[in-house]
């Protein structure tokens, strides 16, 4: 038996409760599906903040700079004027939904990150800024009967019937077997894909799959090549690679070696602050001249009780590992982080296929072209959910649905296995990721990458191992082709940025005339 709404939202990240809170304004029924508890997603791990134009000494045309200057030449102009333009306003708005953003003498306190030119960063409890986001659009969620949240919901695949995406097929947490549900429109808020990489910051559940699910419905992928590496990832035997905030060498943390040495001045002027790329390329090339597995961030210069108040998570975390960040030197070393290509969509969430639409980490906009400035993430889930909520509603309010179960159209991509990413399949596939697909890439890598690829895919996957392979296919054959450096894609073979040949967007998309496990047609095209 199917079911019916008016509206599916895929996550329950900052980009899906914004986009499920704007279509319910309307009265419509909005049913938000996510594969594990309602505030488990990447948000809920943001610690850095939330970068917004709101100080006496700031404007937007800085904070738009900034986020060109770290987009290496890929920003779109106009997605970037749009994110810091309704993000002053989306920001606000959170304010009067009850949101505590920390403040100092009763005014908001912003503090400084990486790349960006001003004191623009608000943070909430210290570091725990999207812990506070998702507690908050939850609250208001919450407000709106019409919105029914679904938990441990596992989207498998998007139903598409004559090019339009009409629903999902995803496993009932109940049943605990396949159904479907149909709706007007599908908006896709499943964030990242850290999960593919060894090493990562990501949570369990940012595995991608909105992505491979979206490109197998038929839709245009974007600047997939683009992965953002996070340099400060505490580094312990053993234990998951915890994010050692930004905003730690924002407030005057160091980089050292192993010898005690302070190193960035070797690879940056602006050193600590330099954007990420190039801090995680310097800590690779630092490991390497020492032949260590890690480097070390010295906060000591900075006293015990601002760091608890400043950092309280990260404080309570690294004590547990038996580390005082006051003290010690916290050894570090960098993971995945954040995908800055995505589904193609343009600025109000509208993808290639009609009724799809995406918002947050899973979508590509172009606002971050190939490198994301620190703490944009959020204000671009909160901004561009907004705008998605909205555009499904003008463009489908008036779309009549057919009550007749006997007319509800099949996904067109079956797959009788409904279980979840083998560990054999994960766990090769996050090792040739790390090693061949990482922070530095070459010619040869990236072809043996492909080809373990092609070979996993011969198995007989289930949908989530097979939606995780073609991921990772889809990053090495869009790094593959771009014979250049540039933000998050670091080529050893071609070490210089070519804004002659490669001054574009790569551009992903299925060959819809032969079957997916036959053969992927890549492309790549000017945006």
């Amino acid at each position: 038996m199917s079911l019916e709404t008016d509206y599916i939202v895929i996550g329950s990240g900052v980009a899906g409760l914004r986009a499920s809170i704007e279509l319910a304004r309307t009265g419509a029924r909005v049913t938000v599906l996510t594969k594990d508890k309602a505030n488990e997603s990447n948000t809920e791990y943001a610690q850095g903040g939330v970068a917004v134009v709101l100080s006496d000494d700031d404007n937007a045309e800085l904070h738009e700079e900034d986020t060109l200057i770290a987009g290496a030449g890929l920003c779109d102009t106009k997605a970037v004027e749009t994110l810091v333009a309704d993000g002053t306003k989306y920001i606000k708005q959170l304010i009067e939904w009850g949101i505590e953003f920390d403040r100092e003498g009763g005014k908001l306190a912003f503090t400084q990150e990486a790349a960006h030119s001003r004191r623009r960063i608000l943070h909430a409890h210290g570091d725990s800024t999207g812990k506070e986001i998702v507690r908050a659009l939850i609250a208001r969620a919450r407000q709106e009967k019409q919105i029914v949240l679904m938990p441990f919901a596992n989207t498998e695949s998007l139903i598409v019937a004559d090019g339009r995406c009409v629903g999902v097929r995803f496993l009932d947490p109940i049943l605990r077997a396949p159904r479907e549900i149909f709706a007007r429109a599908v908006i896709l808020c499943t964030g990242g894909a850290g999960q593919l990489y060894l090493h990562t910051t990501n949570p369990p559940v940012a595995t991608g799959d909105g992505m491979a699910m979206a490109y197998f419905a038929g839709a245009e992928m974007a600047d997939m090549e683009f992965v953002q590496f996070h340099p400060t990832a505490l580094n312990i035997e053993n234990a998951p690679r915890f994010l050692l905030s930004e905003a730690m060498r924002g407030e005057g943390g160091i980089l050292r070696n192993k010898l005690g040495e302070r190193f960035m001045g070797n690879y940056d002027e602006r050193l600590e602050l330099a954007p990420r790329d190039i801090v995680s390329r310097s800590i690779v090339a630092e490991m390497r001249k020492t032949g260590t597995r890690n480097v070390f961030l010295d906060m000591t210069d900075l006293s015990e009780d601002f760091l608890r108040e400043r950092f309280p998570k990260i404080y309570e975390t690294c004590k547990f590992y038996d580390l005082n960040i006051a003290a010690d030197l916290l050894p570090v070393s960098p993971a995945s982080h954040y995908c800055m290509g995505g589904v193609r969509t343009d600025l109000d969430g509208r993808t290639t296929v009609a009724g799809l639409y995406a918002a947050g980490e899973v979508s590509c906009t172009g606002v971050h072209g190939a490198n994301r400035l620190a703490s944009n993430s959020l204000l671009e889930g909160l901004v561009f959910g907004a705008r998605s909520g909205a555009a499904a509603i003008a463009d489908n309010y008036e779309l009549r649905m057919t009550n007749d179960e006997s007319g509800n159209p099949k996904s067109e991509i079956q797959n009788p296995k409904s279980d979840g990413i083998s560990t054999a399949v994960k766990k090769r596939v996050k090792r040739v990721m790390w090693e061949r697909v990482g922070i530095l890439r070459d010619k040869d890598s990236l072809k043996r990458a492909l080809k373990e690829f092609e070979q996993i895919e011969k198995s007989n996957l289930g949908t989530s191992s097979r939606n995780f392979v073609t991921l990772a296919k889809l990053i090495a054959t869009s790094a593959l082709w771009r014979e250049e450096s540039r933000g998050g894609h670091f080529r050893t073979d071609f070490p210089e940025r070519n804004d002659v040949n490669f001054h574009k967007h790569s551009i992903q998309k299925i060959d819809e005339k032969i079957s997916a496990s036959e053969k992927i047609n890549f492309y790549m095209k000017k945006s």
